[in-house]
């Protein structure tokens, strides 16, 4: 059997038809991106080949699409009997049918029947020999089910291909032999081995350990004996040596010695320490000294560059205040003209507000009147703000900025790369005839090239035009264009004609900004509490009223109205002079300020210099130098003190093995005497109990036990040994058994490691290990692509004993190599080239670009045009 083509449709993510067309003997190659439906197909052929058409069980159910339907599939095969087309549909009107050359030859269960004659009547069928599933690399995995299925596929092939049945088993002979064998050991011993319980092996073996468990007691016990009595010997001849008169004296000695040391190498090692720190000290004297003049040195010299700065301020500040005098005096001279308008103004004022201020001054006038000057302040300052904050939301910010500087760059430097490669025009004029030739940015200057990337018209005047047309050599690309236009799309978007005036608008808006905050602290420090407390302050002060003997309102207001026309015109005058006056004191105040700062900064460093004390730059340099000389002396005493330092450490050691000496000949002393005691007791004890007698006796009864426990263990090792012997002659005729798929598999696998083997296991026939330089490797403690390799060169064996055996199956992998490295697995692309040869192998792949060289046909998962 040879597919030559499939149709899906409503399957998963087909809800339109879709098929693969074209698919020829030997490799065929679909080779496809993630989620292109490469697994979808191997399900869909997976299900019509097994799944009948009326199940409903989750692989099915899995092949209907998320909107539902009936999944249907079409399969077209050519056999030795012709080409036939294969159709199931599940669940909404299931149906399975066979077609051949358009007319139906079997549907529903003959269909199925069909199906399964030409699958060979397998249950597992190719399934479980030679058809990969993605993610199933292993020879092993899947459901229960399917792993059974596979294994009976794997002993039908293999039995079919042998014929030798009889062989394989040994023979009946062989059996019965090899059973009677097994039953008398099972007498003996149980199927693992080991001695059966209430059987003659396992009493004579509990004899040997109870009788052996009594000699051991005795001999224990006398050897307890025989210790004990060596023991207190030792113990007696150890307590006579420490306690020797001259042994302790000798303890006694070396012990007073080493802490005689150990005293004198601690009080030198603390005045080594006393050094240190005074040479520590020295240093810090040292370093301080060297700061101080530093500093001094620093400060000095700030000092004169502060001194020099602010002499220079004061002389222009001097120059300003002349200036401002000068036009203050300006300013008198014009109020003296309106000063007589001024005070018949202020007379008539005067007269009107009399009486309020009477009554404020009484009430608190002047407190109303700041109050009202506070309120009149802070609205200005909240009208500056919002006026600020307006401004400060419109224009471009900074970064639309920096885009349209960065665009004007752009521009620029296509407006360079155009003008450097496009024709040119110099004009030299003749006397008296310059600017006579106009561009279109006006005339043109003597001497200037002017770059022509287009047709041009150059207007002279008193002649006529000039029309150039430039060489069509790709001077002018568009990019000129295209990045004015990118410029101007940019300007409209914020508003602006031009980059300069988008550069303006930034700072104003940036100025806004500023401004905003600046009116925004005025307006906090006036007005803490919000302008509306201000005014409910004012509104607590009492409203004044009119004393009885004020001026008459009416005629103080004709007054006030004569004397204000007087002198606004006076006002006119002095404005003039007030302006002048102004200017004077922004420029004073301005030198005022430069020279608080400069004075500010002479102040901080006269403060620095007097922080330093009263001492002179010669006495600090001395100071360094009698610190420095200070230090050497200290290091070279520390040093000369450090040199014949006596090791604490080594007479701490020494002092703390001698206290260890005489505490442990204490502590030995204090043990050996109990000891001694305990010793006698139990040797008095154990003389009276015949061990010696009872050991000898113990001993032959064991001996006799140890003699009968010899003859049934001989025995059951020649049963085992008779029924390795038959196991072994019936495993030698199985050996016939893995003939054929060890000859199929010998030149594929010496595709990737010459002289390589594999064992096969006789319950699962599948590879069991791998054998490589003499070195047996189970298989499932091989890489995973090595397992895989493995596993697909066995399929690729069995489909070839499948084709032998007369069951031609197509060989169905769905990225089967994933772990592959590239130089196997152009080794495995020669494995499958070899046994394509009268086969057809469909490979689904991800692997687009590692699968180009295994070359064959290429095939196309298509929708099905109308």
């Amino acid at each position: 059997m040879k597919i030559r083509a499939i149709t899906l449709n409503n399957v998963r993510r087909f809800t339109d038809p879709a098929q693969v067309v074209g698919i020829g003997d030997g490799i065929n190659v679909l080779s496809e991106p993630n989620e292109h439906g490469k697994s979808t197909l191997f399900d869909a052929i997976q299900a019509l080949f097994f799944k009948p058409f009326g199940s409903r069980d989750k692989d099915v159910a899995a092949l209907r699409p998320h909107a539902g339907g009936a999944p249907e599939v079409t399969v077209e095969v050519e056999t030795d009997e012709g080409r036939f087309s294969i159709f199931k549909r599940w669940f909404q009107k299931p149906l399975a049918t066979v077609h051949r050359s358009g007319a139906l030859i079997a549907q529903a269960d003959e269909a199925e029947a069909w199906i399964a004659q030409l699958l060979g009547g397998d249950a597992g069928g190719p399934s479980g020999l030679i058809w990969v599933r993605q993610g199933m690399t292993a020879l092993t995995g899947g459901s229960g089910k399917e792993e059974k299925l596979a294994l009976e596929a794997r002993r039908d092939l293999m039995t079919s291909v042998g014929a030798e049945v009889e062989a394989m088993t040994g023979g009946r002979r062989m059996d019965k032999a090899l059973a009677q064998c097994r039953d008398e050991l099972a007498h003996y011993a149980t199927a693992t081995g080991r001695p059966r319980t209430g059987g003659p092996w396992k009493e004579a073996q509990d004899q040997v350990e109870e009788l052996s468990a009594e000699h051991d007691h005795l001999a224990s016990t006398a050897r307890e004996l025989h210790d004990a009595l060596a023991e207190r010997q030792r113990a007696r001849r150890a307590l006579a040596e420490l306690e020797a008169p001259d042994v302790v004296e000798e303890r006694r000695q070396k012990l007073e010695m080493t802490r005689a040391a150990h005293a004198a190498a601690t009080r030198h090692a603390e005045e080594v320490e006393t050094l240190a720190r005074a040479m520590d000290l020295a240093r810090l004297n040292a370093e301080s000294a060297t700061t101080r003049l530093d500093s001094y040195r620093a400060a000095e010299a700030e000092q004169k560059a502060a001194l020099a700065e602010e002499t220079r301020a004061r002389q222009a500040t001097d120059a300003a205040r002349s200036a401002l005098a000068e036009r203050r005096t300006a300013l008198e001279a014009a109020e003296v003209s309106a000063q007589e308008a001024r005070t018949a103004l202020q007379t008539a004022e005067d007269q009107r507000r009399r009486a309020q201020r009477a009554v404020a001054a009484r009430e608190g006038a002047d407190r109303r009147r700041a109050l009202e000057a506070r309120i009149k302040e802070a609205e200005e300052a909240r009208r500056r703000m919002e006026t600020a904050a307006a401004a400060a939301r419109s224009g471009p910010d900074t970064a639309a900025l920096q885009q349209l500087e960065a665009l004007s760059a752009e521009l620029s430097a296509s407006r360079a790369a155009r003008d450097a490669t496009a024709t040119q025009v110099i004009v030299h004029y003749a006397s008296g005839s310059s600017g006579v030739i106009h561009g279109d940015d006006g005339p043109l200057a003597d001497g200037t090239a002017l770059p022509l990337p287009r047709s041009t018209t150059l207007r002279i005047d008193g002649i006529g035009s000039l029309e150039i047309h430039p060489a069509a050599s790709g001077q002018e690309d568009g990019s000129v264009e295209a990045a004015t236009a990118k410029l101007q799309t940019a300007l409209d978007q914020i508003g602006a004609a031009n980059l300069t005036e988008a550069r303006a608008a930034t700072a104003a808006r940036a100025e806004a900004a500023a401004r905003q905050g600046e009116a925004k602290a005025v307006l906090a420090s006036l007005a803490p509490n919000g302008i509306d407390a201000l005014h409910q302050e004012l509104a607590a002060i009492p409203t004044p009223t009119t004393e009885t003997d004020a001026p008459d309102i009416e005629t103080a207001e004709n007054a006030l109205q004569a004397a204000q026309t007087h002198h606004e015109a006076c006002r006119i005058i002095r404005e003039t002079a007030a302006e002048a006056l102004a200017d004077a004191k922004v420029d004073a105040a301005r030198s005022d300020a430069m020279l608080t700062s400069l004075t500010d900064r002479l102040q901080r460093a006269e403060a620095q210099q007097a922080k330093l004390g009263d001492v002179a730059e010669e006495d600090l340099a001395t100071q360094t130098v009698t610190t420095a000389a200070a230090l050497e002396a200290a290091r070279l005493a520390h040093a000369e003190k450090a040199k014949d330092a006596p090791d604490v450490a080594s007479l701490q050691a020494a002092l703390t093995r001698a206290e260890s000496v005489e505490t442990q000949a204490r502590d030995e002393i204090a043990r050996l005497r109990p000891l001694l005691a305990r010793l006698s007791e139990r040797i008095t004890r154990a003389s009276g109990d015949a061990v010696e007698e009872r050991l000898a006796e113990t001993q032959e009864q064991l001996q006799a036990a140890e003699d009968k426990l010899a003859r049934i263990t001989h025995e059951v090792a020649v049963l085992a040994r008779l029924e390795a012997a038959l196991q072994d002659a019936r495993n030698e005729a199985r050996e016939r058994y893995f003939t054929p798929i060890v000859k199929e598999l010998k030149p594929l696998l010496q595709l990737l490691w010459p002289d390589a083997e594999l064992t096969w296991g006789e319950e699962s026939l599948l590879p069991h290990a791998l054998i490589r330089g003499g070195r047996e490797e189970p298989i499932d403690v091989l890489s995973g692509g090595t397992q895989e390799q493995v596993a697909l060169l066995v399929r690729l064996a069995f489909a070839r004993m499948l084709a032998r055996a007369g069951r031609i199956v197509p060989v169905i992998l769905d990225d089967a190599l994933v772990f592959t490295d590239d130089d196997r697995i152009e080794r495995m692309f020669d494995a499958l080239h070899r046994q394509a040869g009268d086969m057809q192998i469909i490979v689904l792949t991800c692997r687009q670009r590692a699968f180009r060289a295994l070359g064959g046909q290429a095939l196309r998962l298509q929708m099905v045009k109308e």
